[in-house]
């Protein structure tokens, strides 16, 4: 129901005219001068009741009291956590000042130890960062770590142990029922948090996996490790007034340090996952993140450690599901995981549900339905309807239909062979009959406004592949208030079968489809947990994967999502949401834009 929106002529009551929201997901970068403090949930819910925009649930009310009170506790975390950072920053200067007079110390020791046989070069960082060879001043295996253990202790004693976060207010995990208002809910919280928290991120289930997916990829080529390698040489080992022999036992500790950091990825991949690193970071953190799911090893497995961290360091989650959390797992993939993630969210987030059994996408729609953008069924009237369309569309735009190559994530591109001035037409086949993902979904929906799809089959568990990348296309195109016309060979309840037809057992699906080159995330995963042992747990999770529940759950979304997308709110709000119009929106514009 995160769409549902609604013309709010009375956002202000000064200026009733100017201001307007068709949808309540806010642009995060949106300039916040005009006004000191959003509305809370709560006054924003009771206000669009008030002007019929909305029906009264109760239980949406009870979801939007929660989020207040979680709103009501986020100023003073706020203050706390920006005080902690403050004295975490400066702890972390002096225990790194410190840490580099004990290696001096150590280096003069060993500078005057070893001084009759030291042999001096020339250009000794070059020759090192080219060679990578071992060096024989430096302390290897056992000698080296208990040598770092030996220096953290003396460090303990002399700058004091870390600073102690506060403790972080318990986020929400709200949960529920399709089209029953979850994401709307979240999406109040979201915007009354602009001018509270400084650190603040919204992201869908597809968005977060890829960009845990390319941090992941960045750390594994440790990027990031050479690069501060070659920093902290530059910076103070290269001048150094000692041979080169002690120079060359500095870079080794130097090294060793680097790799004890990222020992263990998924930590050092959620410490960047809220803060990009530009600048230090103070303040607390809020993860709004919108539709958990765990649809394969690796989600479960990335979200596990990903969140787990992130709620251990601070980071005040507020998330939605379709699912329990107990339920997010029902194929019983990585118990042991999965488990210790459960328990991380028991500890940190309240678990909410919204117990409506009512898809508020359908009433909107039972008022306002366009059926001009969706066309059935394949036939030959129809057809020319869909194409007359097409043309007046890009009549319209005022341009040429051309081709146009799409930069996609890692490198890659998508052919877009009919496209003009932020309009695109494509095939079923084309988009979900090959193996691409979200990240071509994403790159579509954030170049093209409107977008054309035809031939859209009615989908069953026989083309189980098409029919889920069908369901990320219209998720990434709803997520970015996309206008979607569909030439399809049903209407949109008759659109996705049951599973009677059968079962194809995807294993590609299982695959992400935009891994990089010589990158192992998702490839192959079940034949590296042992699929084909005739243990008797693994046989029932590949039965439970056959059987199409979440598939089947998937596809109550898709059609939901597809109803509102014919609506009259939802197309009045994508000339106002949608990027492609944001650059052209004059930066004095009153209007409250929404994201996606």
């Amino acid at each position: 129901m995160k769409k549902l929106l609604f013309l709010l002529s009375s956002r202000f009551s000064d200026r009733p005219s100017k201001f307007r929201a068709t949808n309540f997901r806010l642009f995060c970068d949106r300039p916040h001068s005009s006004f000191s403090r959003r509305p809370g949930p709560v006054t924003y819910y009771k206000s669009l009741v008030n002007q019929g925009k909305l029906k009264h649930d109760p239980y949406q009310e009870k979801v939007a009291f929660e989020l207040d009170n979680l709103l009501g506790r986020l100023d003073q975390y706020e203050k706390d956590m920006e005080e902690y950072h403050t004295k975490l920053a400066k702890w972390e200067e002096s225990r790194e000042n410190e840490r580099r007079r004990l290696l001096m110390k150590e280096a003069n020791a060993k500078q005057q130890g070893d001084a009759s046989s030291i042999n001096k070069r020339r250009n000794f960082i070059q020759t090192w960062m080219s060679s990578h060879k071992k060096v024989d001043g430096a302390e290897q295996g056992v000698g080296k770590w208990v040598s770092y253990l030996n220096r953290e202790k003396k460090l303990d004693s002399m700058v004091g142990q870390r600073p102690v976060a506060p403790p972080a207010p318990k986020g929400l995990y709200i949960y529920g029922n399709v089209g029953s208002g979850k994401t709307m809910l979240m999406d109040m919280f979201y915007s009354a948090t602009e001018g509270i928290v400084q650190h603040r991120r919204r992201l869908h289930f597809h968005e977060a996996m890829l960009q845990i997916h390319d941090l992941m990829h960045k750390v594994w080529k440790n990027k990031e490790m050479e690069n501060s390698l070659q920093s902290s040489i530059s910076n103070w080992v290269k001048h150094l007034p000692f041979d080169t022999r002690v120079k060359e036992w500095l870079v080794e500790e130097e090294r060793y340090k680097q790799e004890m950091k990222i020992k263990n990825i998924l930590p050092a991949v959620a410490d960047k996952f809220l803060v990009d690193g530009q600048g230090r970071r103070t303040g607390a953190s809020i993860l709004c993140f919108d539709e958990i799911q765990t649809v394969d090893v690796f989600a479960i497995v990335a979200l596990s450690g990903i969140l787990s961290r992130l709620l251990s360091t601070g980071t005040v989650l507020v998330a939605t599901s379709n699912r329990a959390p107990n339920e997010l797992n029902q194929d019983g993939m990585q118990k042991e995981i999965f488990q210790q993630f459960l328990t991380k969210l028991e500890e940190h987030c309240e678990n909410v549900p919204i117990g409506s059994e009512i898809d508020y996408r359908r009433q909107i729609a039972k008022s306002s339905i366009d059926q001009s953008h969706y066309f059935w069924p394949l036939d030959s009237t129809v057809i020319k309807e869909y194409e007359d369309t097409w043309n007046k569309i890009v009549e319209h735009s005022g341009g040429k239909v051309t081709s146009q190559t799409l930069p996609v994530m890692f490198g890659r591109t998508l052919e877009v062979f009919e496209s003009c001035n932020g309009v695109a037409r494509f095939t079923f086949e084309y988009l979900c009959g090959q193996p691409i993902g979200a990240a071509d979904y994403i790159a579509v929906a954030k170049t093209y406004h409107t977008v054309f799809i035809t031939d859209i089959p009615v989908m069953s568990m026989r083309i189980r592949d098409k029919a889920r990348r069908f369901i990320t296309l219209v998720d990434e195109l709803y997520n970015h208030h996309c206008s979607l016309y569909c030439c399809a060979a049903a209407p949109i309840d008759d659109l996705f079968q049951g599973t009677e037809e059968g079962t194809l057992f995807d294993l590609e699906s299982f695959q992400f489809e935009t891994e990089t080159e010589d990158t192992k995330l998702r490839r192959d995963v079940l034949a590296e947990a042992n699929t084909t042992t005739s243990s008797r747990e693994n046989t029932t999770g590949i039965i439970s994967l056959l059987s199409g529940q979440e598939e089947m759950f998937a596809f109550q979304r898709a059609v939901s999502r597809l109803i509102e997308m014919q609506t009259s709110f939802y197309l009045e709000g994508v000339r106002q949401i949608h990027p492609y119009f944001q650059e052209k929106q004059s930066a004095g514009s009153f209007e409250i834009k929404v994201t996606g």
